[in-house]
């Protein structure tokens, strides 16, 4: 057992820490599983030294953000809680290397992990998950990886161009200004992990291509690390053509949510397909991240579980002729909008009216 105290010069600072109500503090004990307490400015860190050193590095990157926001966010806790955890269960090897002012991209947990060694152990990689399970963000930190160690001369990043249910018309500009919004999520991706400049850079040598999945027919990509995001909109025959676009010493990882589907209902999904076809063959890995790799806003992975469950509250709107209707005066009985709105008596013959 080790003890550790740790001197905070501003109160207020340590309040931010905790949190309302001291949230974060129960989330440090139960995820570190040590004793936290704390005292005027002091706390205080007791149990396994390995966990109390954690405890400490922790406590201390938190209280580094909060000397420089002058505030500490529910979101930015659990980034760093969940991160410095992960870094110390998965160990320093399940890191990514971006190469870039020494930064490095852990995985969040052991089925991130698990991914990130299929990508380095196999060159073809099929991973499914739910929105914010890192699938696109760990792919393209790998590629990066890639180029960076000259394992590959080049990145090409693909998207279906479908829309999520809307029409958008048509769209001004070159061919890299129209599919730019359908391949947003992977140029944010590459945003934050190299600057700005840099993938700019990339994008004019031509070191980093992004392309819509329509274009890749004929081409044979060599000493290419390819991603296909969205590929749960792929149709089988796509996604046939896409993984036979694979050259020498090439690397493919397909990602996708198969909840996520804006194919019309009579196509089947590529991904579905080829993830049934391919499982089983040798050199390809296929991945199923769950609701428990999520790293975004922490509701997200509420939504999704909630989403999951295929319930609801059965809740129905009114129509314009129930919402006029108004209660009989009589009690039980039922009347049509006509004879509320005359105040008429109930007809016999009607089949609503109670018979007194």
């Amino acid at each position: 057992m080790t003890d550790r105290k740790i001197a905070f010069q501003n109160h207020e600072h340590l309040k931010l820490l905790f949190g309302p109500n001291d949230r974060n503090l129960r989330k440090l004990r139960e995820k570190l599983r040590i004793e936290v307490v704390f005292r005027g400015d002091e706390i205080r860190l007791s149990g396994p030294s390995e966990q109390v050193d954690l405890g400490s590095d922790i406590i201390g990157e938190l209280r580094g953000t909060i000397e420089r926001r002058g505030m500490l966010s529910d979101e930015e806790f659990e980034r760093v809680l969940n991160r410095r955890n992960a870094e110390a269960m998965l160990g320093a090897e399940s890191s990514i290397d971006v190469f870039h002012k020494a930064k490095k991209v852990f995985p969040m947990g052991q089925g991130q992990a698990a991914y990130i060694e299929a990508i380095r152990q196999h060159d073809l990689v099929f991973c499914s998950g739910p929105a914010g399970s890192g699938k696109t963000y760990l792919a393209v930190a790998m590629a990066v990886n890639a180029l960076r160690n000259e394992q590959v001369r080049k990145i090409v990043l693909v998207r279906p161009a479908v829309e999520a249910g809307e029409k958008l018309g048509f769209l001004p500009g070159d061919m890299l200004e129209k599919v730019n919004p359908y391949l947003r999520p992977l140029l944010d991706a590459l945003g934050d992990i190299l600057d700005f400049d840099t993938v700019q850079r990339y994008l004019d040598r031509d070191v980093i291509e992004i392309a819509p999945l329509a274009f890749m027919r004929g081409r044979t990509l060599n000493n290419t690390f390819i991603i296909l995001d969205e590929a749960q909109n792929t149709t089988t025959v796509q996604m046939k053509m896409f993984l036979t676009r694979m050259g020498q010493r090439s690397k493919i990882v397909v990602t996708g949510d198969a909840t996520q589907i804006d194919l019309p209902d009579n196509v089947t999904s590529g991904l579905a397909d080829a993830v049934q076809r391919l499982r089983n063959v040798e050199g390809i890995s296929v991945i199923e991240l769950s609701g428990g790799d999520i790293v975004r806003h922490p509701l997200v992975r509420r939504i999704v579980a909630a989403y999951d469950t295929g319930k609801s509250n059965d809740f129905r709107p009114r129509t314009q002729f129930e919402a006029k209707r108004t209660p009989n005066p009589i009690a039980g009985s039922a009347l049509t909008e006509a004879q509320t709105a005359n105040n008429s008596p109930p007809d016999p013959k009607d089949s609503t009216a109670v018979q007194e």
